[in-house]
């Protein structure tokens, strides 16, 4: 079993970057595949991003590349969203996921989930 924990979400401005934080606990964090999704009022869950086991390879959602960016501490059991020139579009509950095996951008692969953390940008 693996728990995740998010933190770091909050208000903030159009423009303004925030950095969310995972911590996991349980299985070995360094052999899992970590992910990044969001839901938006009214919207389904959507992929933003994952990190594979060693923090060298990330995959992005389109719209986010550049803006977005995925990092893990395996020492400290922690994945890390960087999100930058925020926009109320990014308006979304931001949830951690962790999955054994490799990358994927469908939600139902990943077989750990934490609870989200609301992040809203007002204009």
């Amino acid at each position: 079993q693996v728990q995740l924990e998010e933190s770091g979400g909050g208000l903030v401005q159009t423009g303004d970057s925030l950095r969310l934080s995972c911590a996991a606990s349980g299985r070995t964090f360094s052999s899992l595949v970590m992910g990044w999704f969001r839901q938006a009022p009214g919207k389904g869950r959507r992929f933003v991003g994952a990190i594979d086991w060693s923090g060298r390879d990330t995959i992005y959602a389109d719209s986010l590349k550049g803006r977005f960016t995925i990092s893990r501490d395996n020492a400290k059991g922690t994945v890390y969203l960087q999100m930058n020139s925020l926009q109320p579009e990014d308006t979304a509950v931001y949830y951690c996921a962790a999955k054994i095996g490799g990358y994927s951008t469908s939600d139902f692969q990943y077989q750990y989930w934490g609870q989200g953390t609301q992040v809203t940008v007002s204009s």
